[in-house]
């Protein structure tokens, strides 16, 4: 099974002191952290230290990430243009065409990767805004469905659902949680 990934539209380049906010804050949460480039970083992060109070007790290992900026000037430029050229029209879903964007990928597709990949997107939202992008399994749209921070639903090419910080919030507090992957 794949790891969980979840992807930030952005409708503009992160400002710099932006980027150096998340970069701070990301190092603060992480019991490892390292800057690969400017905007691309490996880190692992603890649930809790995310306010997840039972993702699995003490036991449970650091998950490990990488949260990575990319589009014109920044970097993974062509990652970009490849993951936006399915020809979706994506403002007329969430009020603007993304010219960059944030994935936030776990390395590892144990339960608590799917937890902490939503809490940690969520946070890096709260710093550098921008619209989720998630895909959604086979009944989860439903469970989605009127969820607060929700800004659209989509179902061609395949099943997606966009929405705020709040949004993933709310969807991890669902029963049986789990991103697509």
């Amino acid at each position: 099974m794949s790891p969980p990934v979840l992807t930030i539209e952005l409708a503009g380049p992160v400002p710099p002191g932006t980027m150096q906010r998340l970069r701070d804050h990301l190092a603060c949460l992480a019991w490892y952290f390292e800057e690969s480039r400017v905007g691309a970083y490996d880190l692992c992060v603890r649930a809790d230290r995310l306010g997840a109070t039972d993702a699995g007790g003490e036991e449970e290992p650091p998950c490990p990430f990488t949260v990575s900026i990319m589009g014109p000037g920044i970097g993974d430029e062509a990652l970009f243009d490849a993951e936006h050229d399915d020809e979706v029209d994506r403002e007329s879903l969430i009020g603007f065409t993304p010219t960059h964007a944030v994935t936030v990928m776990a390395s590892a597709s144990r339960p608590v990767s799917h937890l902490v990949t939503a809490l940690l997107t969520a946070t890096v939202m709260d710093i550098v805004g921008g619209v989720v992008c998630a895909e959604l399994a086979d009944g989860q749209r439903s469970v989605v469905a009127g969820l607060r921070g929700l800004v659209a639903l989509a179902s061609s090419p395949w099943p997606e659902v966009y929405g705020s910080a709040e949004f993933l919030r709310a969807w991890v507090r669902r029963p049986g949680f789990r991103l697509a992957t």
